[in-house]
């Protein structure tokens, strides 16, 4: 059943997403769907969820120390989260949807769930202060990018360059001086 909301999502949206079509192409029962799953919006969170999880954050990992600078294992981790939808806009359209509607903070808490203590890991060697910042900035960054995205302003793929540009900015002076005040011999 999750796979077949999953397609509808990916090839038509979430306007295409109907209980009798869904039960139709899964060869299931309404009664089925609706004693798995109290609403349409619950059904399409419920694809959202399993989609993301197989493909959003199936390879996230924390980058070892030695995977370079601060930026370089940021964008391992942010390029692993949304590389994928590059090849699937309907799903990036239909998850910024879902994630404010009925159900969408499930959405929204498995992505914390997900990405915060690895970034927070990353972030362990820096200035806790200027973890913060940097975490509160690329949130906003983020959401403002999906968005823009979602009201058709920027095209999918500026997404992962956008912010590659953000946290090279947000980085580089943070790890120039970092590099600058280390004692001699451990740069």
């Amino acid at each position: 059943m999750l796979e077949t909301v999953v397609e509808l999502l990916d090839t038509q949206g979430d306007e295409a997403v109907a209980l009798r079509e869904v039960a139709r192409r899964a060869r299931v029962s309404l009664a089925t769907i609706y004693k798995r799953y109290a609403t349409r919006d619950e059904l399409i969170v419920a694809a959202l969820e399993w989609w993301m999880e197989t493909n959003r954050y199936a390879g996230l990992s924390v980058p070892a120390d030695g995977d370079g600078s601060l930026y370089a294992r940021l964008m391992q981790v942010l390029r692993t989260i949304f590389e994928p939808w590059e090849q699937h806009p309907l799903m990036l359209r239909c998850y910024f949807r879902a994630r404010t509607g009925p159900g969408g903070e499930r959405l929204i808490q498995r992505g914390i769930d997900a990405v915060v203590p690895i970034v927070r890991a990353i972030l362990t060697e820096v200035d806790s202060a200027f973890a913060e910042d940097l975490e509160l900035i690329l949130t906003g960054v983020i959401y403002g990018f999906l968005g823009r995205f979602a009201d058709g302003e920027i095209e999918v793929t500026e997404i992962v360059p956008a912010i590659e540009r953000a946290v090279f900015r947000l980085t580089a002076a943070y790890e120039r001086e970092h590099r600058h005040n280390e004692p001699k011999g451990r740069k």
